[in-house]
C-alpha cells in the first residue's frame, strides 16, 4: 500500500492508497482501515432541508451515512434502513441524526421482497407524519472471478433485486405519500458509463438506474415530482473489501483524474442539493456526477 495522502479542495488530507483487507459481505464500518469519513466531524448544515421527511435505504454506513448525517443536520428528520446484520452501523448512523437534534428511525429490512419495500415505506410514514424525499442507496456488487458461463442465478437474483428491483418497489409504495416538490434520488454509479468485467451484473443495473431515473422524471414532473440521480465513483466503503480482491483494494481510485478514492462524505452534498426544493426546484432527470474525474456520458 502507498501511505501517501494528497490534500483535497477543502484542506483535508485524503489517503491514497488503502492497506491489505478484506470483509465478508455486506462489510462493516469500524473493521475499515482507515475508516471512512463521513462528514461526521466536518459537515455544517444551513438548513436547506429544514423540516423534510426523508428516507434513505441503505443508510447504516458508507454514502447512505453519509447522506443521512447531511440530512439531519441541514435539517431533515431520517428514516434509514439496513440489514438484519448491519444493526450496529445503523445505531452509529442513528446517533448522529439524534444528536442533530432530529427525528430518525432505523429499519431492518431486506429489500429483495417488495412486501419488505412496502413495510419500510409505511413504518416511515408513519414515524414522520409523511414523506418528501426517498432516496434509493442500497446497492450489492460482488467482483466475479468467472466467466459469465458461471455466473450463478442467485447471484444474478441479489444483484439485480437489490439494486433495480427494490428501486421501482421503493417508487411504488411511496408515491401516494409524495406530492408536489417531492424529491426521489437514485444511487446510480460510475460503472454505468465506465464498466469493470469483473462488475458486469453491479455495471447493468447501474445503468439500468440511470434510465429508469430519466423515465420517473419524464412520468413524475407533471406531479410536481422531481426524479434525479447521483453516479459516484470509487468510493470507500464497506462494500469495497467485503467484495473485491485484496489488490484491487490497495489500489483503490488511483485510476481517477484525482488519482485517489473518494470519502462518502463528498458524496452527500450532491444528495443535499438534489433534494433542496429551492435549490434544484428546476432539476429532474439529471444524472450527477461525484467520480473523481471520470466523465459521466
Amino acid at each position: 500500500m502507498s501511505n501517501e495522502s494528497v490534500t483535497d479542495a477543502a484542506g483535508r488530507e485524503r489517503p491514497t492508497g488503502f492497506p491489505p483487507q478484506q470483509q465478508q459481505p455486506p462489510g462493516t464500518t469500524d473493521a475499515m482501515t482507515p475508516v471512512p469519513d463521513h462528514g461526521e466531524d466536518t459537515y455544517r448544515g444551513h438548513g436547506r432541508l429544514e423540516g423534510l421527511r426523508t428516507l434513505i435505504t441503505g443508510g447504516d454506513s458508507g454514502i447512505g451515512r453519509a447522506v443521512a448525517i447531511a440530512f439531519a443536520r441541514e435539517g431533515a428528520d431520517v428514516v434509514i434502513s439496513h440489514l438484519p446484520s448491519e444493526a450496529a452501523d445503523a445505531e452509529a448512523t442513528m446517533a448522529h441524526v439524534v444528536a442533530a437534534e432530529r427525528k430518525g428511525l432505523a429499519v431492518a429490512a431486506d429489500l429483495t421482497e417488495p412486501d419488505a419495500c412496502a413495510h419500510l415505506v409505511a413504518r416511515a410514514t408513519n414515524e414522520l407524519g409523511g414523506l418528501d424525499v426517498l432516496v434509493n442507496n442500497a446497492g450489492y456488487q460482488m467482483a466475479r472471478t468467472v466467466g459469465i458461463e458461471q455466473i450463478d442465478t442467485a447471484q444474478l437474483d441479489r444483484v439485480f433485486r437489490t439494486n433495480l428491483y427494490a428501486l421501482f418497489w421503493m417508487v411504488q409504495a411511496a408515491l401516494p405519500s409524495l406530492g408536489p416538490g417531492s424529491a426521489i434520488i437514485n444511487n446510480s454509479s460510475i460503472q454505468a458509463y465506465e464498466p469493470s468485467v469483473s462488475l458486469l451484473d453491479y455495471a447493468a443495473t447501474k445503468a439500468g438506474i440511470n434510465n429508469v431515473t430519466v423515465n420517473l422524471a419524464a412520468e413524475l414532473g407533471p406531479r410536481g415530482i422531481r426524479v434525479n440521480a447521483v453516479a459516484p465513483g470509487p468510493i470507500w466503503t464497506p462494500l469495497q473489501p467485503a467484495t473485491q480482491p485484496t489488490e484491487k483494494v490497495e489500489k483503490f481510485g488511483q485510476d481517477t483524474p484525482l488519482g485517489r478514492a473518494g470519502q462518502p462524505a463528498e458524496v452527500a452534498p450532491a444528495f443535499v442539493f438534489l433534494a433542496s426544493p429551492t435549490e434544484a426546484s428546476y432539476v429532474s432527470g439529471t444524472v450527477l456526477g461525484v467520480t473523481g474525474g471520470k466523465p459521466v456520458f
